[in-house]
């Protein structure tokens, strides 16, 4: 059975959660049955499918962010929270 497409808040609803630094606050849940990406309390809330094991979650966690977003994942920088469910991501510049 194929995954159903997971659908993103648009790109522009999620940089308007950053700050002026381009900074994103992330709330993560890790191990989920889907993903997802939704907008709650000024924050991103992101589920992975991945497990908080090894950074496998932070890779899933950056990897769906850039694909909403439509840049390379390369351009995101994970800058707080690599062990915790609480991020701040680093956007590019728009």
């Amino acid at each position: 059975m194929a995954r159903p497409k997971v659908e993103f808040p648009a790109p522009e609803a999620i940089r308007a959660l950053a700050d002026n630094h381009g900074r994103l606050a992330l709330r993560v849940t890790p191990g989920t049955r889907g993903e997802a990406l939704g907008i709650g309390d000024g924050v991103l809330l992101v589920k992975v499918r991945a497990k908080a094991k090894d950074g496998e979650a932070n890779e899933a966690v950056l990897a769906l962010l850039a694909q909403a977003l439509g840049v390379a994942t390369s351009r995101l920088r994970l800058l707080r929270g690599a062990t915790g469910r609480d991020k701040l991501v680093q956007l590019p510049p728009s």
